[in-house]
């Protein structure tokens, strides 16, 4: 039984570690899933989307949700715009993010796949913008 116990606190330290830093408290309105994912999207910009859905993230598989309206938010900065072979290496770096943990089980990976995938999106919309510039 100790050795359970044990493991269990292993698991919820790394979890913790491993989720994504919270620079602030969660700005939506509540921490429900339609609040947070309203407030993503009503983000003047890419990386306050980031910013807000890291801010909410759990580190779980709800988090999800959250990375997908960073990833659509972000894409909406540059996706339009991008020439074909843009599109064609954003989308190598996108199956990077799902490679990557694809053979671990728990909700943290999807977590982990999500966010990933979020960063690919917010790093490509700020070469856009400072291409633009």
């Amino acid at each position: 039984m100790r050795s359970t116990s044990l493991l269990a606190i292993l698991a919820t330290a790394a979890t913790l570690a491993m989720a994504p830093a919270r620079a602030e408290d969660c700005p939506a309105k509540s921490r429900d899933m339609d609040d947070v994912i309203a407030a993503i999207e009503a983000a003047p910009s890419c990386d306050r989307a980031m910013t807000v859905s890291e801010a909410c993230a759990l580190g779980a598989s709800g988090d999800v949700q959250y990375a997908e309206a960073v990833e659509k938010r972000c894409e909406a900065d540059f996706l339009g715009k991008a020439n074909a072979s843009k599109k064609l290496a954003y989308k190598r770096e996108l199956g990077v993010c799902d490679r990557k943990h694809r053979n671990k089980s728990g909700t943290m990976y999807q977590s982990f796949t999500a966010f990933c995938r979020a960063k690919v999106a917010q790093r490509y919309a700020k070469q856009a913008l400072k291409a633009a510039r």
